[in-house]
Formats: C-alpha cells, structure tokens, sequence
C-alpha cells in the first residue's frame, strides 16, 4: 500500500468518529510552564477555557502519561493538586527511553502542588479509587490502553481530556466510544494534534 493510499484510508477512518468542535472564546498561556520539546505545546492556552466553561473545579487533577512533564506543570497553573501517572520509560509512539523519573522528578521539584508517580496505570487505577475535577490521557497510543486508562478517568473525573485525537485514529475511535459508552457529551479540539474533551 502506497503512502497516498495510507493517508487516505487513515482519513476515511477518522472521520468514521465524527466530534463536535471544540471552539476556544480565549486563549491564554499559563504563567508558569518548563521549557522543553513537547508534542503539547499549544494545548496549554486552552485549558482555561476547557475549566471555565465547563465549570469544572480547580481542586485535583491527574494525568496519565505525563513523559517530560509539559503538560503536568501547565496544568499545576489551575490545580491545587496534579498527580501524574507514568512509566517514564517512553513507549513505542513517543520512544523507549532510559528511566527519567528521578531526573524529571528533580526538574518538576519547583512546583510543589505536582505529585509524579511511576507506575503502570493498570497498576495505578486498581488501587486508587478518588474523584478528581480533571483527568489527562496521553499514554501509548492504541485503542484497547486509551479506552481502558479513559474509561477510568471518565468514571473519576467531571472532565477528560486526551491528547492525539487527530494523530492516531486509534485514539479517536477510543475517545469516540468512551463518549457512547457513558452518555457523555464528547468535543475535539483539533489543533496541536487533537485534543478529545469527555464531559
């Protein structure tokens, strides 16, 4: 199968799991964000948005997948509390990596509302059982991890978001399903690689 022939056929395939889009009234970049590479970048100046008009309270957050930490410290500008859930080993889309928890944890240090946790999320979410106001999921990017990890934070949290909805087809069916499965209303952000909005 040609490239031309692959690009269309993952089009076709996306809009199979058509999305109501997400339309931002503002825009606005979080004070406080780390200086790195990041697939996130962007993301971070509609997150307000996102909190405001769905209101949503600012308490707890947690995010699965959380790599470098862009994304765990630009939320930390709206939460008193994120937790950040991840292996910190990459994984086939983003690349295996050394581990870097310590090293990630030591650059995330200055923001003390920001809790890492190196685990699995199969592990994580059997044991943890909290409401949280708002939940990330941005890990390997295949249907049956996005929709397991998802449904959980959908059951957890007012609102979920996931990353990749417009890069991996995979992940949009499995955001578009969650949406079916529990009667949520379902959203897409469509730039800086998608952003999927459960609430």
């Amino acid at each position: 199968m040609g490239l031309r022939t692959k690009v269309r056929t993952a089009i076709n395939k996306k809009w199979r799991y058509p999305m109501q889009t997400y339309r931002p009234k503002n825009l606005r970049t979080p004070q406080n964000l780390i200086q790195i590479t990041s697939a996130w970048v962007g993301l971070e100046q509609v997150i307000e948005d996102i909190l405001e008009r769905f209101d949503i309270q600012r308490d707890r957050c947690i995010e699965f997948g959380t790599e470098f930490c862009y994304s765990t410290v630009a939320l930390s500008n709206y939460f008193k509390q994120v937790i950040g859930v991840d292996l910190f080993t990459g994984d086939e889309h983003s690349g295996y990596k050394e581990d870097h928890y310590e090293k990630t944890s030591k650059s995330v240090a200055p923001f003390d509302n920001i809790e890492l946790i190196q685990s699995d999320y199969r592990d994580y979410i059997k044991q943890d059982d909290t409401q949280y106001d708002f939940a990330h999921v941005d890990i390997i990017h295949t249907y049956e991890g996005t929709y397991e990890c998802g449904l959980w934070a959908v059951e957890h949290s007012k609102c979920c978001v996931f990353h990749d909805t417009e890069s991996f087809v995979e992940v949009r069916q499995a955001v578009f399903d969650l949406a079916k499965h529990t009667g949520k209303r379902l959203y897409n952000y469509p730039r800086h690689h998608g952003l999927g909005i459960i609430v």
